[in-house]
C-alpha cells in the first residue's frame, strides 16, 4: 500500500495540525461534513487529526430531541468526551436544530467546553446557529460575527456587545470565525484554510469535491433571500460564486 507524503502544518501548530469538532444530538449533518470532507482529503497532504467530541464517545444523532422529522438522521460517531479530548489548535463548532434544544433545556455543556478551551487554541470557528453556543459562552463579546440567515433571530439575542453582521457570508474577528448557515461552513473552511495553509493547495481539494466556494466573506445573498434586517437589497443575488481553484474574483 502506497504511503502517503504529509507534510508538517505551518510551525505555529507543532508536528500536526489538531482539530476538534463538536457534535450534539440535532447537530445540521452539512454543518459537520463539509467542512470534514475538506479536512479528510487535506489529511492526505497535512499531518493533522480530527477529533469528534460529545458529552460520551459513541454515535450522535442529528436529529434534536424534540424534532417532529419524521425519519431517522444520519449519526456521527464521537471520538471523544469533553473530558478525555486532546489538546486541539482549531475547535469548530456546528449548528442545528439541536442547538435551540439544548437552549431551552439550559444545557451549558458546550459553552463549558468552549470557554474552558479557548485560551489554548489557535482559533475558534462556528458554522450557522453554533455561533449561539460562542456568544452564550461570551466568547463573541465586543467582537463581529454571523450566522445562519433563516434563523437570525436565534443566536442574536445572546451576547453581550457582539456586532452581528447580516449581509456576512463570513466573518473573521482576531482567531474566531464564524459563518452563515449550513452550506456557507464549507466556504468558510475553504478561505480559512487557505489562510492558514495556502489557496493552491486548498484549490486542488475543493477541485476534487467539484464545489466552487462562494469567495466573498463580506456578501451572503441569503440574507436578502430571509430579509434579516439590515441586508443589502442592492446587491445581486448571483454575485460571488466562482469555479473552484481558478483566480477568484468578485465586483461589487
Amino acid at each position: 500500500m502506497a504511503v502517503l507524503a504529509q507534510s508538517p502544518p505551518p510551525s505555529e501548530f507543532g508536528p500536526s495540525l489538531d482539530i476538534g469538532i463538536v457534535l450534539y444530538p440535532g447537530f445540521q449533518p452539512l454543518d459537520v461534513i463539509g467542512p470534514s470532507d475538506i479536512m479528510l482529503l487535506l489529511s492526505a497532504s497535512v499531518n493533522m487529526t480530527i477529533s469528534f467530541i460529545w458529552k460520551e464517545a459513541g454515535p450522535v444523532w442529528a436529529r434534536s430531541p424534540d424534532t417532529q422529522l419524521p425519519i431517522q438522521a444520519p449519526s456521527f460517531m464521537a471520538t471523544h468526551s469533553f473530558a478525555d479530548a486532546p489538546p486541539l489548535d482549531i475547535l469548530l463548532i456546528p449548528g442545528g436544530g439541536g442547538s435551540r434544544y439544548l437552549s431551552a433545556i439550559n444545557d451549558t455543556a458546550i459553552e463549558d467546553f468552549a470557554r474552558e478551551r479557548y485560551p489554548s487554541l489557535k482559533y475558534l470557528l462556528s458554522v450557522c446557529t453554533g455561533s449561539a453556543f460562542l456568544a452564550k459562552a461570551g466568547l463573541l463579546d465586543g467582537r463581529k460575527a454571523t450566522t445562519n440567515k433563516a434563523a437570525w433571530s436565534f443566536p442574536t439575542e445572546f451576547g453581550n456587545n457582539v456586532t452581528w453582521v447580516p449581509t456576512a457570508r463570513w466573518v473573521v474577528d482576531g482567531n474566531v470565525w464564524s459563518s452563515s448557515g449550513v452550506s456557507a461552513g464549507i466556504d468558510m473552511t475553504y478561505a480559512f484554510l487557505s489562510t492558514i495553509l495556502g489557496s493552491q493547495l486548498i484549490g486542488s481539494v475543493v477541485n476534487t469535491l467539484e464545489y466552487a466556494p462562494h469567495v466573498n466573506k463580506d456578501w451572503d445573498p441569503y440574507s436578502v433571500v430571509h430579509k434579516v434586517p439590515g441586508a443589502d437589497t442592492s446587491r445581486s443575488l448571483g454575485e460571488c460564486v466562482g469555479p473552484a481553484g481558478y483566480e477568484f474574483s468578485c465586483s461589487g
